[in-house]
């Protein structure tokens, strides 16, 4: 995905009711969190957040 700068998220080939891919997060260890996915994420859909590692 052009907007991942670490190419953590790759696009399916389904599409959802409006026609857009799925984004599907294919690298979980390496993420960090700058949220560019969820501001160009059409739909809304992404969510980032820090988990609170104890």
């Amino acid at each position: 995905m052009v907007a991942c700068p670490l190419h953590v998220i790759a696009l399916t080939k389904e599409v959802n009711v409006k026609g857009y891919n799925y984004a599907h997060q294919i690298l979980e260890d390496t993420c960090n969190g700058c949220a560019s996915c969820a501001q160009v994420c059409p739909d809304g859909c992404i969510s980032v957040f820090k988990v609170k590692v104890e």
